[in-house]
């Protein structure tokens, strides 16, 4: 059982990683510091895009419009933190797994 809980924290840690990097991919974009007719960095991009859209897509449509500030990530990003926490504190001592 503790491998279950260590695998999905690490899932959601990697998973946080990812939303990171997709929101500082997303201001190089927009800021033309990252050239976008590279072929690499459009891998990249298309790649962050894939991975966390599929879960910013639900909280776009529940957050209202802050005039092109989009706080989706960082609502995600608490969502991941409360989800680890409860894990750590409710989930995971009641099998009795302590971390």
């Amino acid at each position: 059982m503790f491998a279950l809980f260590v695998t999905i924290d690490v899932a959601l840690n990697l998973y946080s990683w990812l939303l990171i990097a997709s929101a500082i991919f997303s201001w190089l974009y927009a800021f033309n510091v990252v050239n976008p007719n590279n072929r690499f960095v459009g891998m990249i991009g298309e790649f962050l895009y894939r991975v966390t859209e599929p879960a910013l897509r639900p909280i776009r449509r529940i957050l209202p419009d802050l005039g092109g500030i989009d706080i989706s990530p960082i609502v995600l990003l608490l969502i991941i933190m409360f989800l680890r926490t409860f894990l750590r504190t409710s989930i995971a001592p009641a099998f009795g797994v302590l971390y």
